[in-house]
């Protein structure tokens, strides 16, 4: 089987970090590279955890740029009050063994997509702002980009407002971008990484890794977690940015519905919404993504956990 060729554009998070030692984990994933964006933090902190991730996988040859640190117009938003000061609180890491690479995300991204022998997968488990501006910039490169799978928007409530989710929130201009762009897109929202609970028996599965990898898992959702109960009253975390990375690896583990999707650019209260037109209530505009729905929860930890555990026992 030939492995996939992935980007994964991100904003390191503790739910980030565990999509990304996925993606490491998988013979079925070939990880391109790292790029970064603001939002559970600043584009800083997040490329420094970026980096510090891959070396806990023992992928320090992964390249990682890092890219936008604000959205395309309007103000920036931060996720800190979620993932703490760094965007990685919890468990002290080693510094990275290594820099960023000197040119930026967009750079990065156009180059690898121009030299890919077959077009790339891009998992976007942060704001958009890096992709938008790639497709607005280099509208030549769309053809060499497989799909879009991002984390964000929801069929139901937001998490960050009542209405919106916070990846949407952060640029909903760069998403609007990419739902026009006519790119295949696939959408991983809140309704669905909701079911992807780190549930007290999951974090001892974490916890009952004999290595660094498992422990560290566990640390950060007890970070996570503790987060999620203070500020939405959660009683074990959803761990929303791996469902992306299970969706290319074990696409069964998910149902989808092909669905017109919108982003609200405007509402004095709406702003950063997904409309998500699951009963055609809007003929005249056609599906432009599909949309995860329901995820089998116990296959979705089972595939998760042991891909931890493979990695941990070989890095």
């Amino acid at each position: 089987m030939t492995a996939r060729p992935v980007i994964i554009d991100c904003d390191p998070g503790h739910d980030d970090a565990i999509a990304i030692l996925l993606a490491v984990a998988s013979p079925s994933i070939d990880l391109l590279a790292v790029t970064t964006c603001f939002g559970n933090c600043a584009v800083e902190d997040a490329t420094r955890n970026a980096l510090q991730i891959l070396d806990l996988a023992g992928a320090s040859h992964i390249p990682v740029a890092a890219g936008a640190a604000g959205p395309l117009s309007g103000e920036t938003t931060l996720g800190n009050y979620v993932h703490g000061g760094s965007g990685l609180d919890g468990p002290e890491l080693p510094e990275p063994s290594r820099d960023a690479l000197p040119e930026s995300a967009g750079e990065l991204l156009a180059r690898l997509l121009e030299a890919a022998e077959h077009p790339v997968t891009l998992v976007v488990i942060g704001p958009m702002t890096n992709i938008g501006a790639l497709v607005r910039s280099r509208p030549d490169l769309i053809d060499r980009i497989a799909e879009i799978v991002f984390m964000g928007g929801s069929t139901e409530r937001g998490n960050h407002t009542p209405a919106a989710e916070f990846n949407t929130f952060a640029d909903p201009e760069a998403l609007d971008i990419v739902l026009h762009s006519g790119i295949a897109v696939r959408m991983v929202g809140l309704n669905l990484t909701h079911q992807a609970l780190a549930t007290p028996e999951v974090v001892a599965r974490m916890r009952a890794q004999q290595h660094t990898i498992g422990q560290t898992a566990a640390a950060w959702m007890g970070f996570f977690g503790s987060s999620y109960h203070r500020v939405w009253d959660f009683e074990a975390p959803p761990v929303h940015d791996p469902c992306t990375i299970a969706a290319l690896i074990e696409p069964e583990l998910i149902t989808w519905v092909d669905a017109f999707v919108a982003v609200e650019l405007r509402g004095e209260w709406t702003r950063g919404a997904t409309l998500v037109d699951l009963h055609r209530r809007y003929p005249e505009h056609a599906p432009n993504a599909r949309v995860a729905i329901a995820l089998d929860a116990a296959r979705y930890w089972d595939l998760v956990l042991g891909a931890l555990d493979d990695l941990g026992r070989r890095s």
